[in-house]
């Protein structure tokens, strides 16, 4: 095991976290000791760890706070176009050290922690994670606001402040059980509340025609309430903001009660209005029609429309005469984050037309003009229809709106298609089959003006077969955005190490600038280069095998292989292949040491998923504790993955597994942070994983199995996976152990379903990519066994991953889709005079 750091280690300057200037840190702690005295109200004598964790995040907030405004007066005085990204999800993790990061605060925060003896990493743990999110999509907006505000757009994310986050997974006996995530029970430093701009939004009632038009009446009415989360840019004084509400309930809710003496059931009652922001869906790729999940997409909407038009009222130009709509689309772009929030178009046209009183063609034309949507999924059950009466029921108005907005474009269909029936029933907002239902996918295509998938693949995916109809039509409608990561977290704040040595190598403006990255081809051959880059990866090895040993009570060998295998649970994503490959390597006993390390969370009501979950924990208990396999071979489950989490086990990775059904896997984003962190990928042509290859070169990744046009030929002519049981002696072997028992012999049925499935309705495949993914693993160690052409590998993967930095797929979005520039210009701090803000917008103007 390696020595411990040193203080002087632990204190060795990092150029691209930040100089260290006595100033600075005598400032700092200045600050942390005026906010443990007056905001905390503490001393040294009482103060705990969460005191003085909260003292540093107010201190650094503190830092936020004047450029937070400066921003602000910056966006008035130069009325730029603003870009409003909505969100069902945001996944955001910790805030403290990212914003360090972000200011070039970090070495300072660092030496006046130290100082004051204090640890930062016992600081930086006592920090809830805000874990608004299930997985990629809330991971994906988080990354994207990050790179918005480094590119100096005028940017905000709408949200939901869920009380209680994904939850917290805790493994009993091998099963998945779920906490609640009570992440605010501590107060969160990073919010400001914003009870100025609470603002009603209206469900049920009924609708009522008038001379005037039609009025929706009778309604209920919830407020929202705004927390806004600042959200520095990259060293370069913007500060976004992200927009989360909360639901209150108006003071008289259900006071009518009082009049029959029941005050208090009237006051209860409240609840009901406030449960709408109480819980995020653990869903990840499933659609449940739930009275209460479509009430929180249309709370996020209809609070967020609001304070969109508000502040299209309120701009510069705006306040200074009657306002025009005819500008909307050149000052407003919306973009919508998967189907979540797609009410936002049906609210938009009651807005203008019943509001506004703008006439029907007017609305639509400025609606299309200012939409945009991003598809995630192809999956089937991830596509989102609301039932007919639900929709009755809960918005009757705005179902009015969609029944015209489908006449309109199934007049259009009509006028083109005159006898095809068929592709007018096709390509309807209306479905009949099952029951009356809303297609959101339909209504984001037709209401929007740009539609995008997220890899190159499943862009084309969308163009050819989900969604044909509609890109036959507008082809120049259909765009392809790849997902992207921030940089500055998924590598400055998780990998200081590999960073540095980066820096080192290239120069700094990589972090901006992440196609920087190729420079390091330079130095494949290098062998200073190559020795340091796998000194870094066996020092993250070395400091996650202590974290393991100490969470998990496992020994580790951190020479080992870190075969990595990230993913939430479900069938496409074939944990189930991952599963057999161990057991094959248990059976055959003779492999290199290998360390498998599986966070898998599976949502609480998939049966199949906690299945899943319980025979990779009973696999891993009888190879942990056999004998003969010792140390050679390792399974442990990582329990409740969250982001904090990722920020130690990505760096430490040797190999990521990215083993999807080609065709399944919209982009993933996972690939690309283990990319970027010097991991090798073993995958499917699925995803991004396909751009990956192209960038790095096929020969620099281990592919195997099926491609897009080998399973859609199979789907075809049939998949039998009996023959590949009876074909295979070592496929036959491990499904016969899971079947038997031998992995939970005192319930030997209990895995019959999983087998069952994996025999009878696998669409995922599974049994037809075993034995190409068995002979792709043996060379993974073959490689591993030679370690100077592993990591050369490793650095060509390194350098290939430039393109899947959030800053280029939000250049993309900006330039292609939203139609602003981003900029590099600084605006100027606040110890700087207002002048200097009126110059720096001034030039801006000009430029």
């Amino acid at each position: 095991m390696a020595a411990p750091l040193t203080d002087q280690e632990k204190r060795k300057q990092i150029s691209i976290r930040g100089i260290v200037g006595v100033e600075n840190v005598a400032e700092l702690k200045k600050g942390f000791n005026r906010h443990l005295h007056f905001t905390l109200v503490k001393d040294r004598n009482v103060a705990t760890p969460r005191d003085y964790y909260f003292a540093l995040a107010h201190t650094v907030r503190d830092h936020l706070v004047g450029r937070w405004i400066r921003t602000q007066q910056f966006y008035y005085e130069t009325d730029p176009k603003r870009v409003y990204y909505l969100s069902l999800e945001f996944y955001m993790g910790r805030t403290l050290q990212n914003t360090m990061i972000n200011l070039g605060l970090q070495n300072a925060c660092d030496e006046a922690i130290y100082q004051l003896g204090l640890d930062m990493e016992d600081l930086e743990e006592m920090e809830e994670d805000a874990g608004l999110g299930n997985g990629g999509l809330g991971r994906l907006a988080a990354c994207f606001l990050d790179s918005m505000a480094t590119l100096g757009l005028a940017a905000y994310g709408y949200g939901i402040r869920y009380e209680y986050g994904i939850f917290n997974q805790k493994i009993k006996n091998g099963w998945q059980v779920e906490e609640a995530d009570d992440w605010l029970r501590h107060g969160n430093p990073w919010e400001k509340a914003r009870p100025e701009y609470m603002l009603p939004v209206h469900f049920y009632g009924r609708v009522e025609e008038s001379k005037e038009g039609a009025k929706w009446v009778d309604t209920q009415v919830v407020l929202a309430m705004p927390y806004d989360t600042p959200i520095p840019g990259y060293m370069n004084n913007t500060v976004n903001t992200m927009r989360l509400w909360s639901a209150r309930a108006p003071n008289d809710f259900n006071l009518m009660d009082f009049n029959v003496g029941d005050y208090i059931q009237a006051v209860l009652d409240r609840n009901l209005a406030e449960n709408i922001s109480r819980v995020l869906y653990p869903n990840d790729n499933f659609f449940e029609g739930k009275e209460l999940r479509l009430k929180q997409e249309y709370f996020v909407v209809a609070a967020t429309l609001q304070d969109i038009m508000r502040r299209f009222k309120n701009s510069k130009k705006g306040s200074s005469g009657p306002v025009s709509f005819d500008s909307f689309p050149e000052k407003v772009a919306i973009q919508l984050n998967d189907t979540h929030p797609a009410m936002a178009i049906p609210e938009l046209m009651r807005v203008f037309v019943d509001i506004e009183k703008l006439d029907w063609d007017t609305a639509w034309a400025i609606t299309k003009r200012t939409f945009a949507y991003t598809n995630h999924t192809v999956l089937p059950e991830a596509l989102e229809r609301w039932p007919i009466g639900l929709l009755e029921t809960l918005l009757p108005r705005h179902l009015q709106i969609i029944y015209r907005i489908n006449q309109g474009h199934l007049d259009e269909i009509s006028a083109l298609f005159p006898e095809d029936m068929d592709r007018i029933r096709r390509m309807s907002l209306i479905e009949e089959d099952g029951g009356k239902r809303v297609n959101m996918a339909h209504l984001c295509i037709v209401g929007s003006h740009a539609v995008n998938g997220v890899a190159e693949i499943h862009s084309n995916i969308i163009k050819t077969d989900v969604f044909r109809d509609f890109s036959e039509l507008e082809p120049e409608k259909f765009q392809n955005k790849t997902n992207g990561i921030t940089p500055r977290r998924w590598l400055l704040l998780c990998n200081p190490g590999l960073a540095e040595l980066i820096a080192e190598a290239i120069g700094e403006e990589y972090v901006k600038d992440l196609s920087q990255l190729q420079k390091l081809n330079e130095l494949v051959d290098d062998d200073t280069f190559i020795r340091d880059v796998s000194k870094v990866k066996q020092d993250n090895k070395e400091k996650f095998s202590q974290y393991l040993e100490k969470e998990y009570m496992v020994e580790i060998n951190p020479s080992s292989m870190f075969d990595v295998h990230v993913k939430r649970i479900h069938e496409y994503k074939r944990q189930l292949l991952n599963c057999l490959h161990i057991v094959t390597m248990y059976n055959r006993k003779r492999h290199l040491r290998r360390i498998l390390c599986l966070p898998l969370q599976a949502a609480p009501g998939y049966h199949m998923a906690k299945m899943i979950i319980k025979l990779i924990t009973a696999v891993g208990e009888v190879v942990n504790k056999d004998p003969v396999v010792g140390s050679k071979l390792k399974v442990i489950y990582l329990e409740n993955y969250r982001v904090s989490l990722a920020e130690k086990v990505i760096p430490a990775t040797d190999l990521s597994e990215q083993i999807s059904t080609a065709g399944t896997e919209a982009s993933g984003t996972g690939n690309m942070k283990f990319m970027l962190n010097g991991a090798l990928t073993i995958g499917t042509m699925d995803g991004a994983n396909v751009e990956m290859a192209e960038e790095a070169g096929e020969e620099n990744m281990f592919i195997f199995g099926m491609r897009v046009e080998d399973v859609a030929e199979m789907d075809v002519q049939g998949y039998d996976a009996m023959t590949y049981y009876q074909k295979i002696p070592e496929l036959k072997q491990a499904i016969d152990q899971i079947n038997s028992g031998f992995f939970c012999p005192k319930q030997p049925e209990l895995f019959k379903d999983v087998t069952n499935m994996l025999f009878n309705h696998d669409r995922f495949k599974v049994f037809a990519d075993y034995e190409d993914y068995i002979t792709c693993q043996e060379k993974v160690n073959e490689l591993y066994q030679n370690p100077r052409e592993w990591t050369k590998m490793v650095i060509k993967n390194i350098a290939a991953s430039g393109k899947f930095s959030s800053d280029r797929t939000i250049t993309d979005y900006a330039t292609e889709v939203w139609g602003v520039e981003p900029t590099d210009l600084k605006i100027p701090p606040p110890n700087e005079p207002r002048e200097a803000l009126d110059e720096t917008a001034r030039a801006l103007r000009e430029k």
